[in-house]
């Protein structure tokens, strides 16, 4: 893990993030803290992750989500060499499985 990122200022982010208890709550802070640009990129890391947990191609991934291979790669890169939290995440919301034939 980064440690350059554990600061007072992120746990404290972190804390009022597990604060959260609905949906609704979400989109509320989360466009009070973020630009639309800000929360939709965020959103659309996070798909990109699930559709190449699911071997989509980046083809694919590009054509249903609107990012760059530029992205696709670097979201394909922090899969690999991350911490496995968007795993983690992925699974505890049933996303990401590889479907079986």
């Amino acid at each position: 893990m980064n440690r350059k990122i554990r600061t007072e200022a992120v746990d404290q982010l972190f804390d009022a993030v597990l604060s959260l208890k609905t949906k609704e709550e979400c989109y509320s802070f989360f466009e009070d803290i973020c630009t639309v640009n800000e929360l939709f990129s965020l959103a659309q890391r996070f798909d990109v992750s699930i559709r190449l947990m699911e071997k989509k191609t980046y083809q694919e991934i590009s054509a249903a989500t609107g990012a760059s291979t530029v992205t696709i790669s670097r979201v394909n890169r922090l899969l690999f060499d991350g911490n496995e939290g968007l795993e983690m995440a992925a699974s505890r919301i049933g996303k990401g499985k590889v479907e079986s034939d």
